[in-house]
């Protein structure tokens, strides 16, 4: 295992500890699409303390979008990579991608993209008799969600390390929260992770685009930024947040 490997372990050991986000026996589907943060999740959970010490299973679920530019070859070398490391990957094939993207929907892909693709992966985390569905957001996807939500959410929330979906059938969890996505590219070089095309049209043009380029400007303006804007979740003073004494409907709160 190299340091990079170690450090990352220790990571997501740290994140499982602070925020209870496995228990013994669970087994866990890994929605994993190809990118390098869902290729390095899969790999971080394998780590000796975590996985043989609570008896975890890894379900490697992949939804392939069904993009004309994608169908199959993503799907396929993602299947022979992760079968070179002893998995068998879940592979279910849909037409999510053109659905979001046709003349009805033009206007908000990305919305009811994300909407089936997570029922997707809900269907198939029951099929497969998981109780957890591992996603690979990290630290980066929850400053950019809080960033989102704020300026065209009008709301202040953000992604959750760990939370229960259909009255607890389900518990999402986050295990790379501490992790920035500069290291995981660097473990996904470190690492040969398969580099597959993102076939989806409106990746470059997305809220979520907008936002990471406008973070990494300030950050590389202002060291430290992001890890403070991170931080600040953790110490919320709602004190100092401006609060109505009568909700909209006329009801002292």
């Amino acid at each position: 295992m190299t340091r990079l490997h170690r450090h990352l372990s220790k990571r997501v050991e740290k994140a499982v500890y602070d925020f209870g986000l496995i228990q013994p026996g669970d087994r866990i589907a890994v929605a994993v699409s190809g990118g390098s943060d869902s290729l390095a999740l899969l790999i971080l959970l394998e780590n000796e303390k975590i996985k043989q010490q609570n008896r975890i299973e890894l379900i490697p679920l992949h939804v392939d979008m069904g993009f004309p530019e994608d169908s199959p070859r993503n799907s396929e070398v993602l299947a022979e990579f992760l079968s070179q490391r002893g998995y068998s990957v879940h592979v279910e094939r849909t037409n999510i991608g053109p659905l979001a993207h046709s003349d009805f929907n033009r206007k908000n892909p990305c919305f009811l993209c994300t909407r089936y693709r997570r029922q997707c992966i809900y269907q198939l985390a029951e099929q497969h008799c998981c109780n957890k569905i591992a996603y690979g957001h990290h630290k980066d996807d929850i400053i950019e969600t809080l960033l989102i939500n704020i300026f065209f959410g009008r709301e202040i929330s953000t992604m959750m390390p760990k939370q229960s979906v259909f009255r607890g059938k389900f518990h999402i969890i986050r295990p790379l929260i501490y992790i920035e996505e500069a290291l995981l590219k660097k473990f996904a070089l470190e690492q040969h992770f398969p580099l597959l095309n993102n076939p989806c049209t409106t990746s470059e043009v997305s809220k979520r685009k907008y936002i990471k380029d406008w973070l990494n400007r300030l950050e590389n303006e202002n060291k430290g930024l992001k890890e403070n804007i991170f931080k600040a979740l953790f110490h919320v003073k709602v004190d100092y947040l401006p609060q109505r004494l009568f909700s909209s409907k006329g009801k002292k709160r």
